[in-house]
């Protein structure tokens, strides 16, 4: 079976049967029909496959909400718990370690 759509609007429109004496010939309208069937076909694979992958990227997208949710609730956690340091409180530190390593040399 083919999984390509053969058909267009236009093709449709345009399509031409050779009148018999009953009327259109049976074999072509068969034949015309097997075709439009077989792009049915294809086109409910597509839309089956698109619905699959739509579902499977709202998984995904749930998924990431929820791990941004959780990551922005630590760093709350975390801002709210400490204090943010700056240089400032860094160089404070720096100072106070080299007061205690190398004493007081100000005597």
């Amino acid at each position: 079976m083919k999984n390509e759509v053969v058909l267009n609007p236009e093709t449709l429109l345009n399509w031409d049967f050779k009148i018999d004496a009953r009327g259109y010939r049976p074999q072509e309208v068969d034949k015309a029909l097997d075709i439009v069937i077989s792009d049915y076909k294809a086109y409910d694979r597509k839309i089956a496959a698109l619905q699959k992958k739509i579902e499977e990227q709202n998984k995904e997208i749930l998924d990431l909400k929820h791990q941004l949710r959780s990551a922005n609730e630590s760093m709350q956690l975390i801002k709210n718990g400490e204090k943010e340091v700056t240089n400032l409180d860094i160089i404070r530190r720096v100072s106070q370690l080299e007061k205690i390593v190398f004493g007081d040399k100000e005597e």
